[in-house]
């Protein structure tokens, strides 16, 4: 830096004992720069899918094309709509969806105009829907940890990342299989109380 006359170093290392690691600038209060891995994850029946890990910042709207692909790869058809962040609400996005029949959620581009008819229920359909996916993100964090990576290694960084996310869908199809035990154990109560009555 000194003798180049410069003031930043391109995949500078921030940390001796992770040299993998980049600052990525997340614009929050409490911690501005953060330290690890971006991901992305999207929410299919409930269940986190990772669509992508990486030790280096980038924007996450050229994610989404790939995450619908994906979706399409597994189940043959396209979604009827992506809830997605701002950020993800770009033209090429918009175009893409739009030739395909998706609904982008969110609001337009630009500046809103004067006449503009706003389907209230739907938008506020979609905000509490958009919401599975950062309770998803606390989830993981907080129970499974995915906010407590101790690995040094990039590979096994990105293998606790992933287990924390099995972790999580593991506990989520445990916790519906219950639930529908629990559901079939009261309805045949139901039906002998009534058959008794």
């Amino acid at each position: 830096m000194y003798k180049n006359n410069v003031h930043t170093v391109p995949d500078r290392i921030v940390s001796i004992s992770q040299p993998f690691v980049r600052p990525i600038v997340r614009g929050k209060s409490k911690s501005p720069v953060e330290f690890g891995a971006k991901i992305d994850l999207s929410i299919e029946n409930g269940l986190g899918r990772l669509e992508k890990i990486s030790f280096d910042a980038y924007n996450e709207s050229e994610v989404l094309i790939s995450a619908i692909e994906n979706f399409f790869k597994r189940n043959g058809h396209y979604p009827k709509r992506a809830l997605a962040d701002k950020i993800y609400r770009n033209r090429e996005n918009l175009a893409y969806c739009k030739a395909r029949g998706i609904r982008l959620a969110g609001p337009a581009l630009g500046r809103p105009g004067k006449n503009v008819s706003i389907d209230k229920h739907t938008e506020y359909v979609d905000s509490v829907d958009r919401i599975e996916v950062e309770r998803k993100f606390a989830l993981s964090k907080h129970s499974h940890g995915l906010g407590l990576i101790m690995t040094k290694l990039e590979e096994t960084s990105r293998s606790s990342i992933a287990l924390s996310i099995i972790s999580m869908n593991l506990d989520c199809l445990l916790r519906l299989s219950l639930f529908q035990k629990l559901i079939l154990i009261f309805s045949r109560y139901n039906c002998l109380y009534e058959a008794a009555v």
